[in-house]
């Protein structure tokens, strides 16, 4: 979300990399799936966005076989190629102590996303929803109780809006507590009567 906000800032396209089309079992695929994306940022002046960063910018690990010294050949590429880059690239990830240092060493700045406080939560639930949703009773408060974060307000809000749809009816509380156990479930968490008591 942070990066469609600074692309839409800085009225730039934002080009999210689909691992599953860049990362490659065949050797020599990977560097050639990231040359392709690259070239094809820096000619357009995009924004590229690394989603689960970790997951392609790893750490090197001791060689032991052929395909350890593949996968560090990879990383060295990459590291390689963003060293070269240009333009404006964004990783994303919720396990930073994954990346490999030499990655963290090019990047330039660093911005860590705290877990939201009980007053910032009733923000994101207050703007969470478009204006032109129909809604009916949301209290903001009440809403907050959840410790949660922002995404996990976001797919409680669009689930709820499913839910509001299928009844033909404005997003109500009643909408929002039956997602709220679906995400909870998600996230094998207990979703108590403290978080949600009189909601409904």
């Amino acid at each position: 979300m942070a990066a469609e906000v600074l692309a839409n800032d800085l009225n730039l396209d934002l080009y999210r990399i689909d691992l599953s089309q860049v990362v490659s079992k065949y050797i020599g695929e990977t560097e050639k799936n990231l040359r392709k994306v690259f070239d094809a940022a820096e000619r357009g002046g995009s924004i590229l966005l690394f989603d689960e960063a970790d997951a392609l910018f790893g750490k090197r690990s001791e060689v032991k076989d052929s395909h350890d010294r593949y996968a560090n050949i990879e990383t060295s590429y990459l590291l390689q190629r963003m060293e070269e880059y240009r333009g404006l690239a964004i990783l994303t990830t919720n396990m930073r102590s994954a990346l490999d240092r030499a990655f963290l060493r090019r990047i330039k700045f660093v911005v860590q996303f705290p877990f939201p406080s009980s007053a910032e939560r009733a923000s994101i639930w207050k703007r969470v929803f478009p204006e032109e949703t129909p809604k009916d009773g949301l209290d903001f408060e009440k809403l907050s109780r959840l410790n949660i974060t922002g995404g996990n307000i976001r797919n409680i809000a669009l689930y709820a809006a499913f839910l509001a749809a299928e009844d033909s009816s404005s997003v109500r509380m009643s909408h929002l507590v039956r997602a709220a156990r679906v995400e909870y479930a998600k996230l094998e968490r207990p979703l108590t009567e403290a978080d949600i008591g009189g909601w409904a």
